[in-house]
């Protein structure tokens, strides 16, 4: 009775509700639309090189899209999650180039000092019960202003090739920046789709006061997932780094508002417990060729703020419009 009565209901509605109800297959569609156009109007758009430059632009906003994806689903906002980036691609590159340490061994303490500021930000959260929107708009001036105080506005070089495999380098004519992304990915979707602590993760979105009475430790999965995405941004810092041959202090500025934009694109509610890592990534590939197609028409560069910032509030916009809609039809 209860299939016929679904049955029946999405006859009713059509496909464009069907796409409402799963945001996945939504994006996804709108994903191969954007990337048919694409091809078509600009003859460049599917070379080799276009690709690769896609690919790679992809990988670096994807890592900080699945940290900040994930802190979305427990129904929290990093918004650190750039400048944590820049401070690890800082602190690789003076380690690297000022230290003399090994560059493998200063990768790894930039990895920990990623993990480390995103410890900072969800234990503040979760010890004294701060929004986490406002605190991380207060660390994220402290980890920028700590990136000019260490580098004083200007760029490290001399980073060491091997290194620099890891963002020019191809494995069967992949960027390895985007192989690193696909593993990452893999790994975060099974963590949250098909672990325990993916379905907390859940829980405490929807319901975060029900969640504690179930027993689940709250606090200390936010701090652990707070944990992950500044390693993540780390990552991508790190990646940003070994791709350009030099330590940028701009490094991560456009990662505040484009891994957002993704994943509310992607179907990641910002109030928690809806979404996946996944359609997150669609929707960081939905910017990423659109931003692509912005540099092959040659648009000034200034016009992809606009454009992303219009991105947000048109997803925003739609997220909030459909969950209205399905809250009526339900």
């Amino acid at each position: 009775m209860q299939t016929t009565y679904k049955t029946k209901r999405a006859e009713r509605d059509g496909p464009l509700a069907a796409f409402v109800r799963t945001p996945v297959l939504g994006v996804l569609a709108v994903l191969i639309v954007i990337f048919v156009a694409s091809a078509l109007l600009s003859p460049y758009f599917l070379t080799g090189y276009n690709m690769s430059v896609v690919a790679r632009g992809l990988a670096f906003v994807a890592l900080v899209t699945i940290g900040q994806a994930s802190l979305m689903l427990l129904g929290e906002l990093d918004l650190s999650l750039g400048t944590i980036g820049g401070l690890a691609g800082i602190v690789t590159g003076m380690l690297m180039v000022n230290g003399g340490i090994d560059p493998w061994i200063s990768i790894l303490l930039a990895l920990c000092l990623g993990a480390a500021l995103g410890f900072i930000n969800g234990f503040l959260t979760a010890a004294l019960r701060l929004h986490s929107l406002v605190l991380t708009i207060g660390t994220a001036g402290i980890y920028g202003g700590a990136i000019l105080v260490l580098t004083r506005g200007v760029a490290i070089t001399g980073i060491p090739p091997e290194i620099q495999f890891l963002g020019r380098g191809t494995i069967w004519g992949v960027p390895m920046p985007f192989v690193i992304m696909l593993v990452v990915l893999a790994l975060a979707v099974f963590l949250t789709l098909k672990t325990p602590f993916g379905r907390y993760m859940y829980a405490i979105g929807s319901n975060r006061d029900a969640a504690r009475m179930l027993g689940i430790k709250v606090d200390r999965i936010r701090v652990l997932v707070f944990v992950m995405a500044g390693a993540l941004s780390a990552l991508a810092g790190v990646l940003l780094v070994a791709r350009l041959g030099t330590a940028q202090p701009s490094i991560g500025n456009a990662w505040v508002l484009g891994p957002i934009a993704a994943a509310v694109i992607g179907g990641v509610a910002t109030t928690g417990g809806v979404g996946t890592i996944i359609g997150a990534i669609f929707g960081a590939a939905i910017i990423a060729i659109i931003e692509n197609i912005i540099v092959l028409f040659g648009v000034s560069p200034y016009w992809q703020g606009i454009v992303s910032g219009a991105i947000v509030v048109i997803a925003i916009s739609f997220d909030a419009i459909s969950r209205r809609w399905l809250r009526k039809e339900n």
